[in-house]
C-alpha cells in the first residue's frame, strides 16, 4: 500500500506540534502526572486543543461521502471494553507515568531526547514484535 504524501505531512505537523508543546520531554509529562506534587497544568491545555481540533475534524471530514485518499472510512466498530483493553490501557498508562514518554513523543523526540528516548522505541518495538509473535503462536 501506497502511503500519499499527505500522510507524511500530517506525520511532520503532529512531531512538530508534540515537539513544540513539549510533550517530547519526559520531565514535562511526568510533572503534568504528579498531581500531588509539582503540578504543571500546561498540558492540559495542549491536550484539550487537540480534542477540540479533533472533535472538529471528525464533524467536517465525516459528512463527506468517503474520504480523500481512501475507498472507505475505517472507524473502529467495538464499543465493549474487555480484559486486554483495560490492560492495555494500564500498562500504557504505567509506562506513560514511570518514563514520561508514549508511542508518539518518543518517535518524534527520539532524534534529540537522548538516550531514553531510544531504550524507549527499542523497547516498544521489541514489545510489538513479541507480542505478535506470541498472537500468531496461538
Amino acid at each position: 500500500m501506497r502511503l500519499p504524501v499527505s500522510t507524511f505531512i500530517a506525520g511532520l505537523l503532529f512531531g512538530g506540534g508534540l515537539t513544540v508543546s513539549q510533550m517530547v520531554n519526559p520531565e514535562k509529562v511526568i510533572s503534568f502526572l504528579d498531581i500531588t506534587g509539582n503540578w504543571d497544568p500546561s498540558l492540559a491545555f495542549v491536550m484539550g486543543g487537540a480534542l477540540l481540533v479533533t472533535l472538529v475534524g471528525y464533524r467536517i471530514v465525516l459528512k463527506r461521502s468517503e474520504p480523500l485518499f481512501d475507498e472507505k472510512f475505517r472507524l473502529p466498530t467495538r464499543k465493549d471494553i474487555d480484559a486486554p483493553l483495560l490492560v492495555g490501557a494500564a500498562l500504557f498508562g504505567a509506562g506513560w507515568g514511570l518514563a514520561g514518554l508514549c508511542p508518539g513523543p518518543a518517535l518524534a523526540g527520539a532524534s534529540f531526547a537522548g538516550l531514553n528516548a531510544y531504550i524507549f522505541v527499542g523497547t516498544m518495538i521489541a514489545t510489538i514484535f513479541t507480542y505478535r509473535f506470541l498472537k500468531a503462536r496461538t
